[in-house]
């Protein structure tokens, strides 16, 4: 034990670290108790039929719980890893990682990680890749105006921060989606021209979810504007994947997963883009049993549907039709049971997906008539919808001026 201060200053800084345990708030759950997303609600957080699940009781909380998982606003892991004493004192003499400089450096460890999530999962109006569709279109022909441009690189300098701010937090959950994110943007920006750099971000994501040890500077790299690979470098992996045993004492081996899932679709989308088809198939196909037990509601079978339609057409450009074929009826299958269930948002959206894709097969072997008239039924289908969706709107606003003016005449009657 240190000798104790007789100064003032001395006695007044041991004062300023010491934390009054019973205002502290309660200890975090083990790590095998937080389910994350796959615990279902009782009831629906937010109006619609989309989070309902199919085939079971109770509703899809749209993956928040997740979120919570991978960003960790609480700091569960770091409170499990040191302990709650040395946490709360770290936490209150600003000694845990941050950014310490730059734009954010007046931002508390919290308030950073809140910017991280907006960084990652945010989405414009106008991004062209908003929704939970993770189908691979090629994006990029040449003929893209100004801003379409300076729109993907905004987006692509938004994954390079994300990544810089995750490995200064040191949050590997995040890193690793970063990449994922980065090799994603990387594809919408520079089309096949960049899948290279791509398929390394997306490896790179698999290999901090994964059970071995990965390298921070390694990793930084991918975080320049224009990262410069040195072949002769030599990695040092020191660092535990999030799905290392020792890892695993500190986070839910959920969170690997999702890193995972999220990892492997866009490894998939990277090798498409090379036209190694066969290595594209064998990637989405590994995200399956990592969802075998995953609720039937629409955002997981957004996910299962854009894994069949990307295999569906990875078939297709191999010349094999039949299967292609079978891929998409699964993949619009989906789409038809969640119609069936009263999600008709999300269901007439995965038809229309996998009939679209499923038609540009058909072209592709020649067949044109056949992908016409397909695209046709489409065109016609979603023509109805927006009809549809217009008059429901202008029902609801109706119905909305009406509940406005009685409710002006109550007051009226009441004064």
């Amino acid at each position: 034990m240190g000798k104790k201060s007789k100064h003032a200053a001395g006695l007044a800084r041991a004062a300023n670290r010491k934390i009054d345990k019973s205002i502290l708030p309660a200890p975090p759950p083990p790590p095998e108790e937080e389910l994350g997303s796959a615990k279902a609600l009782n009831e629906p957080t937010l109006p619609g039929s989309g989070f309902k699940i199919i085939g079971g009781e109770g509703f899809d909380d749209g993956g928040v719980a997740d979120l919570s998982l991978l960003i960790d606003l609480e700091d569960n892991v770091q409170r499990r890893r040191r302990g709650d004493t040395e946490y709360f004192q770290a936490l209150k003499a600003d000694l845990l990682p941050r950014a310490i400089k730059g734009p954010m450096a007046k931002m508390n460890r919290r308030e950073q990680k809140v910017s991280l999530a907006q960084l990652l999962f945010s989405e414009d109006d106008d991004c062209e890749d908003k929704g939970p569709s993770e189908v691979y279109v090629e994006q990029v022909d040449g003929e893209e105006d100004a801003a379409t441009i300076k729109h993907r690189a905004d987006r692509l300098a938004q994954a390079r921060a994300a990544l810089r701010l995750s490995l200064l937090l040191r949050e590997a959950a995040c890193t690793s989606l970063s990449l994922s994110e980065l090799c994603k943007r990387r594809l919408t920006f520079s089309g096949k021209a960049g899948a290279n750099e791509a398929l390394r971000c997306a490896d790179k994501a698999l290999e901090i979810a994964g059970n071995g040890f990965w390298d921070g500077d390694d990793i930084a790299i991918e975080a320049d504007d224009e990262p410069v690979i040195d072949p002769k470098y030599e990695k040092n992996a020191t660092t535990p994947g999030l799905a290392n045993p020792s890892v695993l004492k500190l986070l839910p081996v959920r969170v690997s997963h999702l890193c995972t899932r999220s990892a492997l679709l866009q490894r998939g989308n990277a090798l498409a883009a090379l036209g190694r088809e066969e290595e594209a198939i064998q990637s989405y196909s590994d995200v399956f049993p990592l969802l075998e037990g995953e609720p039937r509601c629409a955002r997981v079978d957004w996910e299962r549907h854009s894994l069949y339609v990307n295999i569906g057409q990875s078939h297709s450009k191999q010349g094999d039709y039949a299967s292609a074929k079978a891929q998409f009826e699964i993949a619009e299958k989906l789409g038809e049971e969640h119609v069936a269930s009263g999600n008709a948002k999300d269901g007439k959206s995965m038809v229309a997906c996998s009939k679209r894709a499923h038609a540009f097969a058909l072209r592709r072997t020649g067949k044109i008539d056949e992908a016409k008239s397909l695209l046709r039924e489409v065109l016609q289908n979603q023509i109805m919808d927006n009809l549809e969706a217009e008059k429901q709107k202008l029902e609801e606003a109706k119905a909305a001026a009406v509940a406005e003016a009685e409710k002006n005449k109550e007051k009226e009657d009441a004064s």
